[in-house]
């Protein structure tokens, strides 16, 4: 069996074990990004702009913004027209990467220090870094680390010289080979540092002690080269289209 096939069989209906179905999608609400509808396959469906007008309608009578997760081996080929014209906004595309975590715990990290932590200051603190790199609102993160600490969540920081420099965590996905990489940024400062790297090792390390075969990561632009360098392997590319009601106070990242 491909990555591309590994992925989609264990990961793009995970999300569903706490969400609910509506045909052959599902969706999650109440998210600190808003809400979120995601599928294995729609190629079948068929009256797909009907599900997609019920989706939108759906997250539109609560006032809350969605994200349909849209990727580039989808079907039908139109499906990106079909939301647009519905009332999605593509953002950001990021590409789907996957390496073999054993593989990843090698990598050369030099000497940068990293701890974990579940301080509800240091979650603070890195709402601010993020803001900083981002040039955003990140006010949201402190209590979405917080609650998903509660979880299972495993947060990690590169602090130098008195700053956290850069945070990144680690999601295991239960039941399934894969642990899934998010939440990397670095203070643009301290970039050059090795800590990206140094921070995908020691996540690696930990998931490999708890079992899992591979790593996947939905890359920005900026990352991508660097994981593809070390290992990974590109398989899709992933467009969040997102659906904002007149009524949502604010759109954030899904992280």
């Amino acid at each position: 069996m491909s990555l591309l096939d590994l992925y989609d069989a264990q990961l793009r209906t995970y999300d569903a074990l706490d969400g609910e179905w509506d045909g052959p999608v599902f969706r999650k609400v109440g998210g600190p990004g808003g809400g979120f509808v995601g599928y294995r396959d729609v190629s079948g469906v068929e009256d797909l702009d009907a599900l997609i007008v019920r989706e939108r309608d759906f997250f539109a009578a609560r006032g809350e913004r969605v994200e349909w997760k849209y990727h580039s081996h989808d079907l039908p080929a139109d499906l990106p027209d079909r939301l647009r014209a519905n009332g999605f906004v593509p953002e950001a595309e990021e590409t789907v990467l996957i390496g073999e975590a054993a593989l990843m715990t090698t990598i050369p990290a030099g000497s940068v220090p990293v701890r974990e932590t579940s301080d509800p200051a240091d979650f603070a603190r890195i709402g601010s870094m993020k803001a900083e790199v981002y040039g955003r609102d990140m006010s949201w993160v402190p209590q979405m680390l917080e609650q998903e600490h509660q979880t299972g969540l495993r947060v990690f920081v590169a602090e130098l010289e008195g700053r956290i420099a850069s945070a990144a965590w680690l999601r295991f996905v239960q039941g399934t080979e894969f642990a899934g990489l998010w939440g990397g940024a670095t203070l643009k400062e301290y970039r050059g540092r090795g800590i990206y790297k140094a921070l995908v090792a020691h996540r690696a390390r930990l998931a490999v002690a708890h079992g899992y075969k591979y790593l996947y990561v939905d890359a920005s632009d900026d990352s991508s080269p660097i994981l593809q360098r070390l290992g990974f392997q590109a398989v899709t590319k992933t467009t969040p289209y997102v659906f904002t009601p007149a009524q949502a106070s604010r759109g954030v990242d899904r992280l």
